[in-house]
């Protein structure tokens, strides 16, 4: 391609300061280096981890900055080392990595890559410390080594995922992220069985995506927790059957559902950040065999507290990254099951905007209207 080792000028969303809108920008993208590829973004969408540190809430902000990290597009070009990628492919950038060569690549029960597990704190490449994104001359720094709300983008090729051509780029791009974090706790975590019971807590996004897990492992009740009850509809289609919204009772939410559940659910995932929710999601589960598992983050202060005894009692309690799921290993076969019919994507996806009109997708979501927004770079 002509613009092998070139400069790119092409259009990227800066964000130039905390909370405020995005702004259409002009920069320059460089030529990958060592283990790095240059991505052609054709669409992108919004995740409420980009929300959070745009506004830069509780932790060090970085501006100016190129948000972004859901997203499908085509490898414009390669630099030195790599491989199994090639110009011309189309693949899914992932904010999280696998290197194939240490410890937690090599053991089939982690994924939490020690070269390229998420950094939200750094903004430039690991190979020599520097932005490949510049307006002027002056940087413009990353966000999780992705930066996907530009027209083109360079990622470490650890954290390129390579799929079927044939998969649409506009629908599968949401499997990068939220999607495959949500699914994974449920399937690859919690792995309730056939017939058994689900509590999720919240139903954004992520607690969509594991009650389609508890649906698709044949779960005979998914319960679904969130202090928003008008999210119960949404939430039927991705087979949530019962709906409790905590600020209807004058228990706690645990007890709710113990009482529901003749002594607890088997199974709950909590998609939610807080602490509370944490607790109640363990606290619900049934003595003997029940098992929790935590997806959101919650705030660096948080202290998560318990009885020991739930513990003695044979309730389990387990944390989950993405999923469980390994970028380059296991992210093709998630699309590969989509093509087959055997995930639903299409269902998660509630607006498009084109790219000038980005910043109507962070208003989509400050305001909780929809599941996921599509931006098409294109338009």
């Amino acid at each position: 391609m002509i613009t092998t080792g070139q400069i790119i000028r092409c259009k990227a969303a800066v964000a130039w300061e905390a909370g405020k809108p995005l702004v259409m920008e002009e920069v320059e993208v460089a030529p990958p280096q060592k283990h790095e590829v240059r991505i052609k973004i054709l669409f992108t969408s919004l995740c409420h981890t980009d929300v959070y540190f745009w506004e830069a809430k509780g932790q060090t902000p970085l501006f100016p900055r190129i948000f972004g990290h859901e997203a499908g597009g085509v490898v414009e070009s390669v630099g030195e080392s790599v491989t199994d990628l090639a110009p011309g492919d189309h693949v899914l950038p992932i904010f999280t990595g696998e290197c194939g060569d240490c410890p937690h690549c090599h053991s089939e029960e982690s994924n939490m890559c020690d070269l390229l597990r998420i950094n939200t704190e750094r903004g430039v490449m690991i190979h020599d410390g520097e932005s490949r994104f510049s307006i002027d001359g002056k940087p413009i720094y990353h966000f999780v080594g992705t930066s996907t709300f530009s027209e083109y983008t360079v990622i470490h090729s650890g954290q390129v995922a390579k799929i079927n051509p044939d998969a649409p780029l506009d629908k599968v791009c949401i499997v990068s992220c939220g999607l495959s974090t949500g699914l994974g706790a449920t399937l690859n975590v919690a792995k309730p069985k056939k017939g058994q019971s689900v509590a999720i807590f919240g139903l954004g996004a992520a607690g969509l995506a594991a009650a389609e897990g508890a649906r698709i492992a044949g779960a005979s009740r998914i319960i679904g927790v969130d202090l928003n009850s008008k999210r119960f509809d949404e939430a039927k289609k991705f087979g949530v059957t019962e709906f409790v919204n905590p600020r209807d009772h004058d228990k706690p939410v645990q007890q709710v559902i113990a009482e529901m559940t003749d002594g607890g659910v088997d199974r709950s995932v909590e998609c939610t950040g807080s602490v509370q929710a944490m607790i109640q999601a363990f606290e619900c589960v049934h003595d003997g065999w029940g098992v929790a598992v935590l997806v959101g983050v919650p705030s660096k202060d948080d202290a998560f507290k318990t009885d020991p005894m739930n513990f003695l009692n044979e309730r389990t309690l387990k944390g989950t990254f993405f999923g469980n799921y390994k970028p380059k290993t296991d992210i093709p076969g998630l699309v590969e099951k989509y093509m087959n019919k055997e995930l639903e994507i299409e269902k998660f996806i509630t607006h498009t905007v084109p790219f000038s009109e980005i910043n109507k997708a962070f208003d989509y979501m400050l305001k909780g209207k929809g599941i996921r927004c599509i931006i098409t770079m294109g338009a």
